[in-house]
């Protein structure tokens, strides 16, 4: 499911229970690195297994096809170097163009950490201040005032770990035929923008709770501190300084450049509409990069953590960039094992017709950056990170196994029916044949099984997620929530 996956928050990940140390290699010769490549493509499994049903290893040209995914990208990198990028399957099928390490992709909400490590150097640089009221240095839009935001305020720091209270949690795009609206439009909720308001309805500070709109402010923030438009102050900020020389904020993507970009395909592997959408959202999803990118900028983060680079942050900021606000989130960066020897940080994407996810280890080791042209590209990706875990003996990436249970058929009907997260996203609950399925339209082009852990409490095969049913008062089901390590998302029914 698109939605739940749209955060590194919310991608694929399983704990690590070893330090990261553990997990050095050595430098391979062509040939040994070619052996691993192919153990990596012939070896991968689901992520979620039934105990007692073990799977089998599978090759990635099938999943390629299972999965109506027509290509990826997939760099591996390790101690601050690539060890090998490579490109399967096509970016375009219609003319039978193959992925390689230099294709284009949408990173989609990728982008928001990338555009936090700008936000964080104009910090640094005294042009913004991570505690300050964002209406103090903005003037064309200002953050509307209510109830919520009489003592607390919207500041960058909250912004960027999803703790300032402020709504919308991602964005679908335009098709190249849609006219597209200017940043007031989208941040007012006016047509034609597609997405509601983007306002305070939580105290700040208070909770955590993931929200693209607040990067669009932060979009907005960013032009007006330095004058320049968001491509350029990212390239100059950012994209050039981690050499990420095949990158771009730019939205639409220039002329020049299409003929290096895939083509995005829906779940059933049927070409979008226009090739891809246009995100004027550009800080939380409008970067195009490659794989091969955001193992430069991962590394680039490692090296600034260890106080060996400055091309970009301070060892101090990197440091405050990789603690975790809430919810083992940071200031960018979803993290796990924070303030241990194994700290990874990363991030996962999904944008129409695209998904990506990176994971990299603060202490310089191993990492690796997937990027897919299809809408089920997740549950692809999923496999791969733990062909790798498994290929270069990482301790985590491991396959969930989950225990099924019996549970009374009686009880199902009541969990039949709609949820919705917000007025653009509904989870829609049915049942056949006493089976529960559940789907998330128009990225799960089928729906995907749910097997009972309990009479309440749910998972399927595509992700390590939990999904409980709850009781309201008048005793009938009336949410369900999605649970994923530390993260948590409510879905009420709709009556």
């Amino acid at each position: 499911m698109k939605t739940l996956l749209r955060f590194a928050s919310l991608s694929v990940i399983c704990l690590l229970s070893i330090p990261c140390a553990l997990c050095q290699t050595t430098h391979p010769n062509e040939q040994t690195i070619d052996a691993q490549i192919d153990r990596v493509i012939h070896g991968l499994v689901p992520l979620v297994v039934i105990k007692g049903q073990p799977s089998a290893p599978m090759n990635l040209d099938d999943r390629l096809k299972y999965y109506h995914v027509p290509g990826v990208s997939i760099a591996y990198f390790d101690r601050g170097e690539i060890v090998w990028a490579r490109g399967y399957g096509l970016a375009d099928v219609a003319a039978n163009k193959p992925v390689t390490p230099d294709t284009l992709f949408q990173a989609a909400s990728i982008s928001k950490p990338v555009s936090a490590l700008a936000a964080l150097r104009l910090v640094e640089e005294g042009k913004l201040n991570l505690n300050e009221d964002v209406n103090t240095k903005l003037r064309e839009w200002k953050v509307p005032e209510n109830e919520f935001t009489k003592e607390q305020k919207v500041t960058v720091r909250r912004i960027l770990s999803h703790t300032a209270g402020l709504t919308v949690h991602g964005f679908p795009g335009y098709a190249v035929s849609e006219p597209l609206p200017t940043l007031n439009q989208i941040l007012n909720g006016e047509k034609p923008a597609n997405t509601a308001a983007i306002r305070v309805d939580t105290v700040p500070g208070t909770n955590w709770r993931y929200s693209g709109g607040g990067y669009v402010i932060l979009q907005l923030l960013l032009t007006e501190v330095t004058g320049e438009s968001y491509p350029k102050l990212m390239h100059d900020l950012v994209l050039g300084p981690a050499q990420m020389a095949h990158s771009t904020y730019e939205q639409p993507l220039p002329e020049t450049l299409r003929a290096r970009a895939a083509d995005a395909y829906d779940g059933d592997g049927h070409p979008v509409q226009g090739l891809w959408h246009i995100y004027p959202e550009m800080a939380p999803a409008g970067l195009w990069t490659t794989s091969s990118d955001l193992a430069h900028m991962a590394i680039e983060v490692e090296k600034e953590y260890a106080g060996k680079s400055h091309a970009i942050l301070s060892q101090q900021m990197v440091h405050q960039m990789l603690t975790p606000e809430k919810n083992d989130y940071g200031l960018g960066f979803g993290l796990d094992h924070p303030g241990s020897s194994s700290l990874r940080f990363g991030h996962g994407g999904s944008n129409d017709g695209f998904e990506a996810d990176f994971q990299a280890y603060a202490d310089g080791g191993p990492g690796f950056a997937i990027m897919t042209n299809g809408d089920r590209g997740q549950s692809l990706i999923a496999e791969i990170e733990r062909s790798i875990a498994k290929e270069y003996g990482w301790p985590d990436f491991h396959q969930v196994e989950r225990t099924l249970v019996k549970i009374d058929p009686a009880i199902l009907p009541t969990y039949v029916g709609s949820y919705q997260i917000n007025p653009h996203l509904k989870l829609i609950v049915t049942l056949d044949n006493n089976k529960l399925y559940m789907q998330v339209p128009p990225f799960d082009p089928d729906p995907l099984e749910l097997f009972p852990e309990s009479p309440t409490e749910f998972f399927n095969l595509s992700n390590e997620a939990e999904f409980e049913f709850h009781k309201g008062p008048d005793g009938s089901i009336d949410a369900i929530t999605f649970h994923q390590r530390a993260h948590n998302e409510e879905w009420k029914k709709i009556k």
